[in-house]
């Protein structure tokens, strides 16, 4: 079955974990991830879901509608969803960027298989130039625009059936306002360092007892 693999062009970027893989839940693989919001009215969100259609009539035949449903009801089988699912577990309410009726994507890939880096003329970076690839990747941060590539597939297997979605490639767009609080403004905490006194070379008292001799 040949999935088709998804442009999603000028999405905001959000928990991206792209410069080194992470552990999403103790014991679980180390992988790269992050999520992309769109607003209701991107094209490339309805694209996805024709391909979330079409993989699952393929892969489950009579059965689609059903699973569908069932990945549906449960927001940990299914890549995609309403923002307002996307709950903060401190203050109860939609992560930043996540409200206004608007929609995401998530994506992962396997440690062993980094997303694909793209510089600003559109090439891309070779997979053995890992410093390159790191460079581009510290760029792109929680609320940034980009230009995602991420290819659907249908879980089916001992852990159960579910929606998932590869992380295949990324290129940074634009800046956006940053998610979070943004940096903590120190600005007078800290005083002028004062001079050290020089350090005391007074050698200390021997304080571990002699070994015993075993000479005769």
């Amino acid at each position: 079955m040949a999935i088709e693999k998804i442009t999603l062009q000028n999405v905001r970027l959000s928990f991206p974990k792209l410069i080194e893989a992470s552990s999403q839940q103790p014991g679980s693989a180390p992988k790269f991830s992050a999520d992309f919001i769109l607003p209701p009215n991107h094209p490339d969100f309805a694209r996805f879901m024709q391909e979330v259609q079409k993989m699952a009539v393929e892969t489950w035949k009579e059965h689609a509608q059903s699973v569908l449903q069932v990945c549906q009801a449960d927001r940990k089988l299914r890549c995609f969803g309403q923002g307002a699912e996307k709950i903060d577990k401190k203050t109860y309410k939609p992560y930043g960027g996540y409200d206004g009726g608007v929609y995401y994507i998530s994506a992962n890939s396997n440690a062993d298989r980094p997303p694909v880096m793209a510089r600003p003329d559109g090439t891309l970076v070779d997979a053995s130039n890992s410093m390159e690839r790191i460079e581009l990747a510290r760029k792109l941060y929680g609320g940034c625009f980009v230009n995602a590539v991420v290819r659907p597939w249908p879980q089916d297997n001992q852990f159960g059936r579910a929606v998932r979605c590869e992380l295949v490639a990324l290129q940074f767009l634009k800046d956006g306002e940053a998610f979070g609080e943004g940096a903590v403004n120190l600005t007078g905490v800290f005083g002028a360092v004062a001079q050290a006194p020089a350090p005391d070379m007074t050698p200390a008292p021997n304080i571990i007892p002699p070994f015993p001799s075993f000479m005769s």
